[in-house]
């Protein structure tokens, strides 16, 4: 069990690595989507801090999709009362792009 677990760990970090330059692309369509807002990188604002999502899903091999759809319908629940709005503007890409962002966040 300990070995799929560090196994999926693994995985998850292979397929979810950015690139300074991606993530820098990123991290400006966070800010401009308003996820800044109520999150922050290693902090709880209103939503947990990134750090904590990406902790959270590590063991998750389904984690981006997940996140994505949290992303783009919204969430209630998860991380408390108040609820996360959905991000329905956002292109697929995006979405899917800010989901492997959060995951690729190390404390």
């Amino acid at each position: 069990m300990r070995t799929q677990v560090l196994l999926g760990l693994l995985w998850i970090g292979a397929c979810s690595q950015v690139s300074a330059a991606d993530s820098a692309a990123v991290a400006d369509l966070a800010k401009a989507s308003g996820c800044f807002s109520c999150h922050s990188a290693k902090e709880k604002v209103v939503g947990p801090s990134f750090v904590s999502i990406a902790e959270k899903y590590a063991s998750d091999k389904d984690a981006v999709s997940t996140l994505t759809q949290s992303i783009q319908r919204g969430s209630q629940g998860k991380w408390g009362r108040i609820a996360m709005p959905a991000h329905g503007s956002l292109s697929n890409d995006q979405l899917k792009s800010l989901a492997s962002w959060v995951m690729a966040t190390k404390p």
